[in-house]
């Protein structure tokens, strides 16, 4: 299977003598930053030397060791918005040449870029939420930022755990693939593409005449990320306004599902799918609604609007404690219904994708494929062992240079596990409950239901986890008998019944699981033709 990109390790002439907290080396690369008396502000950058030292996949790092991954000039900032009131600051950075200009280097294996970014994963305790995120969907197929972790000294400080992370750029072969567009492009298939715009805190370019459901007097507004704001013209902005215009009215309308003239004249929804599938699957507080990024290439090459990349997954995952932003059995896309007052709402389109059976249908097959594949526990889980295994060592100085663990960090939900194997049980734990929940609740549509001519019956447990009492839903086609069998996790049957079922949803309440063990057990109904049915379910008392 293909693997995390995220966590490849890849990375030449000044050795760096400094030694601070007792660090002197490291199985990750090391990045050494000085800012040569200067002061690091939210803007402007400042002027900084940067060195990078790796010496090979399984080879430890020495600070004592060469630069010899990178060594030379930066430009450096903060960033973030929310983030900066940590004392864990992430950093922004433009890589520069002897001339102190702007200059493309690969750096840790990654492609050739001059913009990069340090992040600080201080709220997040696992370290892994936005790495994780970012895997998930570079599996969907999608380019996502590449990541490798690394440990920063700062000015002879110590600074943790950082990933070096790619920033959301255009490119022609590496990172958002659009076209380039210049100032001349202002007619004809040149002005059609290519864009990246984002629904974001930064500052609006246009606004949508469509306000987000269930909140008043909101808005939904659009930034330019390519071109820049300062460098996109007059003509271009006209043009990218109104094709999300035209994009947003054509979901709007009643005939929003058709082929021709319906939202998918203008918009790649199967890119919408697999965007769904990541901020569903993460429960992503922030999802749909910030740092939502959306890009659009020439009329001649695909013209279509698509979303992504993802970003920003650091408050995902369990990690926020408002707005149901730790519920593991909820709808993130429903955000406006349970926190209608906050100033960034999550626009009308997810609601009425909806209700596009097609639309619907198309993600019950992308989730059950991904299933199968790599949105399994085990896949997952795989994953973040692998994660866990790499920051074994360094998490150990990272929790002492910044002793989080069992404190609460805005915004943590409780309760709050005291050690590092304790976040990563946890994460665990909610991810699988996760996809339990979206097993059960992602729309049972389309050629991919799981309702099928052969038994017709489909089964849901409510809820799942269930506890000493719950509820069964057998959902039959037809007018039939079946019989029904709960077996535990080694195949013994701890319960039978035939039933006679109706056409529809047929409740089942009357079993009590008061003097079973806590564990997976295994729902399986035969329907009178012999064809079975099977859910797994929890019970935790």
């Amino acid at each position: 299977m293909k693997l995390i990109l995220c966590f490849l390790l890849l990375v030449f002439a000044t050795p760096c003598h400094c030694q601070t907290d007792n660090f002197t080396s490291s199985n990750l690369p090391i990045i050494v930053i000085n800012t040569l008396g200067n002061t690091i502000a939210d803007d402007p950058k400042t002027d900084a030397t940067m060195g990078i030292i790796y010496n090979g996949e399984g080879v430890r790092n020495n600070l004592t060791d060469p630069q010899n991954d990178y060594n030379g000039k930066i430009a450096i900032e903060y960033r973030g918005q929310s983030s900066q009131m940590f004392p864990m600051k992430s950093y922004g950075f433009e890589l520069r040449d002897a001339a102190n200009k702007s200059q493309d280097k690969s750096l840790l294996g990654i492609a050739k870029e001059s913009d990069w970014i340090l992040y600080a994963p201080y709220t997040d305790k696992t370290l892994m939420r936005n790495v994780l995120a970012y895997s998930l969907s570079n599996l969907l197929g999608h380019w996502a930022s590449q990541c490798r972790y690394v440990e920063l000294v700062v000015n002879d400080e110590y600074r943790g755990i950082y990933v070096l992370m790619e920033k959301i750029k255009r490119g022609s072969s590496n990172r958002v693939i659009v076209s380039k567009i210049g100032a001349n492009d202002n007619s004809g298939d040149a002005i059609t593409g290519g864009y990246i715009i984002s629904i974001n805190k930064d500052a609006a370019a246009f606004t949508s005449k469509y306000p987000p459901l269930n909140a008043a007097n909101q808005q939904i507004k659009f930034s330019n990320v390519y071109p820049k704001a300062d460098d996109i013209t007059p003509q271009q902005n006209e043009y990218i306004r109104n094709y999300v215009d035209s994009f947003e009215t054509a979901l709007k309308n009643n005939n929003f599902q058709d082929p021709n003239f319906g939202v998918r004249k203008y918009a790649d929804l199967p890119s919408f799918i697999d965007y769904f599938l990541i901020n569903e699957l993460s429960h992503n507080v922030d999802g749909y609604r910030l740092s939502t990024y959306l890009y659009k290439d020439k009329k001649s090459i695909d013209g279509k609007l698509y979303i992504g990349p993802v970003w920003d997954y650091d408050l995902a995952f369990r990690n926020a404690d408002y707005c149901g932003g730790s519920n593991s059995n909820t709808w993130a896309y429903q955000f406006n219904n349970v926190c209608p007052d906050d100033y960034w709402q999550v626009p009308f389109w997810w609601e009425k994708l909806m209700t596009d059976t097609a639309f619907t249908g198309a993600l019950k097959c992308r989730y059950t494929e991904a299933k199968q594949q790599f949105f399994s526990t085990a896949g997952i889980n795989g994953m973040i062992d692998s994660i866990q295994n790499l920051l074994s060592e360094a998490q150990i100085r990272h929790f002492k240079k910044w002793p989080v663990l069992g404190q609460y960090v805005w915004p943590n939900p409780h309760p709050i596990p005291t050690s590092y194997a304790g976040e990563i049980s946890t994460l665990k734990n909610w991810i699988q409950t996760r996809t339990e929940w979206l097993d059960l609740n992602i729309p049972n549509q389309g050629r991919c239901a799981t309702i099928k001519a052969g038994s017709g019956i489909s089964i849901k447990v409510a809820p799942n986890p269930i506890s000493t009492n719950g509820a069964f839903l057998l959902t039959s086609e037809n007018r039939q008998t079946a019989t029904i069998l709960i077996c535990n996790s080694i195949g013994q049957t701890l319960y039978k019944e035939k039933l006679m079922l109706n056409p529809g949803i047929n409740p089942i309440k009357n079993i009590s699981f008061s003097a079973w063990q806590n564990g997976v057990y295994f729902i399986k109904v035969f329907a009178e033709n012999g064809q079975p049915t099977m859910v797994k379910m929890i019970l935790l008392k």
